[in-house]
């Protein structure tokens, strides 16, 4: 009889007090899932959430932390009264003020920095700041402050481990020596796979039509709207690309992208010497997510085996840049350097919501972006307060362009109403 699987050093390692700061989306709840299954190892410190009082609440009677934080004033005395209902002792902060203060606590030993958006920029600074160990599963915090972000690594002596799973699969497979130079450590390059998608065969007559639950439906990942979104544009991969460049020193001609549509590999690194490296592994959140808790030991995650007999088959080839123009975007944003990928997010991310909003087609999501950033001034990053304010000016100006487009709209329908 074979023995249940046990951690690696399991007993060996004390209890780590754990925050999640986006707990109720999708990575928040799956890192939740893999806690459960290591009470000797993890214990829930604090949770935070925007808006969503019913799922946190629901999470902080389960989990019972310390800390919970709403990012807005209504949802924290709504969540405060509801816990006071039923005596927990759960104490409710609010503002993003209070992200930062339990990312930075100094009884936490892991944050999970898994909020969407620009918003989970300045707690994952905090934690870096604070020296914590960070399971990074918020691109906007490298794509819009990459140099910045690194250097509080270096600076609070902070451990870094890439969550999103191409990053985590390149982290894995790469050298452990220090990455000042990816030659000097016998590296040629590193690849990205993407899935490509719902539409990575579909016409562009097809792609100008694409309806908001079309792209909503992924075929290998569950994942929250934004991201899905930014995965049928492969903007999601192209924000991978700016990642990949700060986490592993790389420029951006020893980042490629390539399309696997299986999601089995979930990324590779090729070396001078021709060999190339792969981490393989069924698409499921949980793997990367128990690998940044476990490191460097190996934790039961609940993800089932992979069974490579039954796959059958792994397929590759190229992206499109015509069809998935935002790809082509990315490494235009991370060639110019500077606030570019700042504005490039900020861009992306109206441009997202527009369409969520069904206010604009699919096909608008590059055009936008394109034009906020061909008409924006790039300047070299020097502080957090700068690419703030470059944010909102980027965010403005992707608002004024669908004002303007709403109202071209409404005119050319006054002009055929009047012939």
């Amino acid at each position: 009889m074979h023995n249940a699987p046990t951690d690696y050093k399991s007993q060996q390692v004390a209890v780590q007090n754990v925050t999640i700061l986006g707990a109720t989306g999708t990575i928040g709840v799956q890192t939740l899932a893999v806690i459960s299954q290591h009470p000797q190892r993890f214990k829930v410190f604090a949770l935070t959430a925007s808006t969503n009082v019913k799922s946190l609440f629901e999470l902080c009677e389960k989990y019972t932390p310390q800390y919970a934080v709403m990012l807005h004033a209504d949802a924290a005395a709504e969540l405060t009264a509801q816990l006071k209902a039923i005596g927990a002792s759960t104490i409710v902060l609010q503002g993003e003020s209070a992200l930062s203060e339990v990312a930075a606590h100094e009884e936490v030993d892991v944050v999970m920095a898994a909020i969407v958006g620009a918003a989970g920029l300045h707690p994952a600074m905090a934690a870096a700041r604070a020296g914590k160990r960070i399971l990074l599963a918020n691109k906007e915090t490298l794509v819009m402050a990459g140099n910045l972000f690194m250097q509080a690594v270096v600076e609070g002596g902070a451990t870094l481990l890439p969550i999103d799973s191409e990053h985590n699969a390149i982290f894995q497979v790469m050298p452990s020596a220090k990455r000042e130079n990816l030659t000097d450590i016998g590296v040629k390059r590193v690849l990205l796979t993407a899935s490509g998608g719902p539409f990575r065969n579909a016409s562009l007559a097809e792609l100008h039509a694409v309806t908001r639950a079309q792209a909503l439906n992924h075929p290998n990942w569950v994942m929250g709207p934004k991201i899905t979104i930014d995965s049928a544009t492969m903007m999601n991969k192209g924000l991978e690309v700016i990642e990949a460049h700060w986490l592993f020193n790389a420029a951006p001609s020893q980042i490629d992208v390539v399309i696997h549509p299986q999601s089995i590999i979930h990324s590779m690194v090729e070396y001078i010497d021709g060999s190339v490296l792969a981490q393989l592994g069924n698409p499921d959140m949980r793997t990367p997510i128990a690998y940044g808790l476990g490191y460097p030991d190996r934790l039961v995650s609940g993800v089932s085996g992979l069974d490579l007999l039954k796959i059958g088959r792994l397929d590759f080839c190229a992206p499109d840049p015509i069809r998935f123009p935002c790809l082509r975007l990315a490494y235009e944003a991370l060639n110019a350097g500077g606030t570019a990928p700042a504005i490039l997010n900020a861009a992306n991310e109206i441009a997202v919501e527009a369409f969520l909003a069904e206010q604009i087609g699919f096909m608008d999501i590059p055009v936008i972006i394109e034009s906020v950033l061909s008409a924006s001034q790039i300047e070299a990053v020097t502080s957090i307060e700068q690419l703030v304010a470059v944010d909102t000016s980027a965010r403005q100006s992707a608002k004024r362009w669908l004002k303007d487009q709403h109202l071209n709209m409404h005119k050319q329908t006054l002009k055929v109403v009047i012939k």
